[in-house]
């Protein structure tokens, strides 16, 4: 609309897109395939599904090449694709116990029950850029398939799992007592996102789930610049950290019998502090919670980390704002793009007031 009263401006419009789309098609290298992104850059695919709240890896790898790599365009092509498609069903909550591990490990002890499950990580390896041609490095090892999905493609408008009750033992908790208890019977629901505005003052399901959707980039940086205060000194350590297959369950509708229909690849995280709300006195942990959708644990931790600070931080609304309105990758993306529209009337009309307040004499501004 912000070109609506340029002359010409309409076919400036249209070639602008032409060229748009010469940059996407053209050039001299063959056609990336879709195939070819789901399989070669699994965890990006994983980021936009995670970010745009729906699990389709093929309209995924075909939003990431329609952007050109851009991964919040390709987060914003994917929601606004996710916004057309009908609400099927809602899905039931699923235990944290039904996950499958692929990858499951506790930084907070050596050897936790049920033992540590390494999985497939950079972790312990040095980051040094392989020059190496890896077309002919092929690994003999299958790489594990992603669980099947069945029907329209997977939403999380809420989360695919609840919370996980404290009185469930977790995998290496700390000793009895010492686990502050973070169960709320007013949030007995997930809060959907989609369907109702979400503000301070929401229910911990809402925060949850916005977090999930967030961008990764600023919802680690936000982690990062709270945790670093001084009032946040405390150590913060991960209870246990996983990845694996998560099923997707609805009820039946003739039955009224849970139902998989569907799996998905999470992230999960559980991380503690010391000096737990409402015990000033230091003698219980506070847990925070994160999970995800797709292969991304900075993700799942630094989601983790934040529910815990905005749990602790109840005398004041700012962070839990934050994390409710400043972390949602397409909205960053859209104010940004929107920056670029012709602002002439505004600049114009803060030209003329800036005149008029250097102005010796107000009269000789007008």
């Amino acid at each position: 609309m912000g070109y609506s009263g340029v002359r010409g401006g309409q076919e400036a419009i249209h070639a602008a897109e032409r060229l748009a789309r010469r940059d996407r098609l053209g050039g001299s290298s063959r056609w990336l395939e879709l195939d070819q992104i789901t399989g070669r850059l699994g965890l990006a695919v994983d980021r936009v599904m995670g970010e745009a709240g729906l699990w389709a890896p093929e309209l995924a790898a075909r939003a990431i090449r329609q952007s050109r790599g851009d991964l919040l365009e390709a987060a914003q092509l994917l929601r606004a694709h996710r916004s057309t498609l009908p609400r099927l069903a809602y899905s039931s909550p699923v235990p944290v116990a039904a996950l499958r591990p692929v990858r499951r490990i506790s930084p907070a002890y050596r050897n936790p029950p049920g033992g540590q499950i390494r999985g497939a990580t950079h972790d312990y390896t040095p980051r040094i850029l392989d020059l190496a041609d890896e077309g002919t490095a092929r690994v003999s090892a299958p790489r594990p398939s992603r669980p099947a999905t069945a029907g329209a493609p997977v939403t999380t408008g809420a989360p695919v799992t609840t919370a996980p009750d404290p009185g469930v033992p977790l995998v290496g908790p700390p000793p009895a007592g010492l686990l502050a208890d973070r169960r709320d019977p007013t949030d007995p629901e997930p809060f959907d996102i989609t369907r109702a505005p979400s503000r301070p003052g929401v229910p911990r399901s809402a925060r949850l789930t916005a977090m999930a959707r967030a961008e990764t980039g600023s919802l680690t940086h936000l982690w990062y610049l709270v945790t670093q205060t001084p009032r946040n000194a405390q150590p913060e350590i991960p209870l246990e950290l996983r990845r694996g297959h998560l099923p997707l369950r609805v009820e039946h509708p003739f039955t009224g019998s849970p139902v998989t229909v569907a799996g998905v690849r999470v992230s999960e995280a559980r991380t503690v502090r010391p000096d737990a709300r409402p015990h000033p006195d230091g003698s219980r942990f506070d847990i925070g919670y994160g999970l995800c959708l797709g292969d991304n644990e900075a993700k799942a931790l630094a989601m983790a980390g934040l529910d815990l600070l905005v749990h602790r931080d109840k005398t004041t609304n700012r962070l839990e704002q934050r994390v409710l309105t400043a972390l949602d990758g397409p909205e960053l993306a859209g104010y940004l793009e929107h920056l670029k529209l012709p602002h002439y009337v505004d600049f114009r009309s803060i030209v003329d007031r800036l005149r008029a307040l250097q102005a010796p004499n107000p009269e000789e501004s007008l």
